[in-house]
């Protein structure tokens, strides 16, 4: 299985293969594996009925993909429409997202999805109660609508409750659940139409966890902010921020990621470093059930690709294009055939 991006959810996991297919493994309870099903699966199946995918994206029980011809496909949970098809059916199998053309992104919260189109603005859909949509009401949305008053965005990127997207000047805008201070803008009040997330310059994407944001800067180093109480911002303490800070000892970065309650790094040199959660499942893949408030190396790992975090698990994309994952493995998310936990990286198996 010679992949090219990874995508984590809650307890499934899936990968983009170079034919441009999709593979799935984990839980399939709301179908959200795709293949028809709704059994679990401990290694890899094919999603069924896709073709020319260019990126994909996975929120806690729904999936997300994105094609060449600028449109999206979606499946699994339905409940707050965040499949976006007019309905609340949960789907086993991919369906049209109705009106998005020319997109370019898209990323997935808990229960909301987001598309980046080609002209810069951003469109959202599902779970809105805490204003995650960004359209200045806490309805959920069937279908997608646009994200109030943004414009010129080049990235964008979902947490559980909230949403981040990166302006074309190096800026960051931020919405939704705020009580952690997750959008950055030194508050703890929940917005539902983006703010200015202030002092970020230079940045080249962003992550958003469980109840926490980060952003990679253009020198390597990276900056977060929002939850702490596991560590996963990186700074050495447990302390909550409402305003970014550095994350210690982190130079050399080349993309970065958030989990529920751990942040991941995938450096220059093909090394991959992991901070933050209980540990409890060994989602920081570091041998040990111990908590991180810092940066600590991943062992075993070299020549990264990319990587993907889920609230308990994490991904790692090999130059060879093969997958390795840690964490927990309840529903077979690790995908190596069995569902044991993992608090080393183990091979997904090869898919058939």
């Amino acid at each position: 299985m010679k992949t090219t991006t990874t995508a984590a959810g809650l307890y499934h996991s899936m990968a983009l293969t170079e034919d441009g297919a999709v593979r799935a493994w984990g839980s399939n309870y709301y179908g959200q594996l795709g293949d028809g099903t709704r059994a679990d699966r401990s290694t890899p199946v094919k999603v069924a009925g896709l073709g020319g995918v260019l990126a994909i994206a996975t929120g806690y029980y729904h999936s997300l993909a994105l094609l060449e011809d600028g449109t999206v496909r979606a499946w699994g949970r339905n409940t707050f429409g965040q499949l976006g098809d007019g309905t609340t059916s949960n789907r086993r199998t991919p369906v049209v997202v109705p009106g998005l053309i020319g997109v370019h992104a898209v990323a997935a919260g808990y229960a909301h999805s987001l598309a980046l189109c080609a002209d810069g603005t951003v469109r959202a859909w599902g779970h809105n109660a805490l204003g995650q949509l960004g359209d200045g009401t806490t309805r959920k949305r069937t279908t997608p609508v646009a994200v109030a008053g943004l414009s010129g965005v080049q990235a964008i990127t979902a947490g559980t409750w909230h949403s981040l997207a990166l302006l074309t000047d190096g800026t960051v805008r931020a919405w939704g659940l705020n009580n952690c201070g997750q959008l950055g803008d030194g508050t703890q009040t929940e917005r539902s139409t983006s703010v200015l997330v202030p002092g970020l310059r230079g940045v080249q994407a962003l992550a958003a966890g469980g109840w926490h944001s980060m952003a990679l800067l253009d020198g390597g180093t990276a900056r977060a902010w929002g939850d702490n109480f596991y560590g996963q911002l990186g700074d050495g303490t447990n302390t909550a921020r409402s305003t970014p800070v550095a994350v210690s000892r982190l130079r050399g970065v080349q993309a970065v990621f958030a989990g529920g309650w751990h942040s991941i790094a995938l450096r220059a040199d093909g090394t991959v470093v992991a901070w933050g959660s209980d540990n409890y499942s060994g989602q920081l893949g570091d041998v040990t059930d111990t908590e991180r408030a810092t940066p600590m190396t991943v062992p075993g790992l070299s020549g990264v690709r990319g990587i993907a975090a889920g609230p308990g698990h994490s991904l790692a994309r090999l130059k060879d294009g093969t997958v390795w994952a840690w964490g927990r493995n309840n529903y077979g998310q690790l995908g190596d055939g069995a569902e044991t936990d993992s608090t080393t990286p183990v091979a997904v198996a090869v898919a058939g």
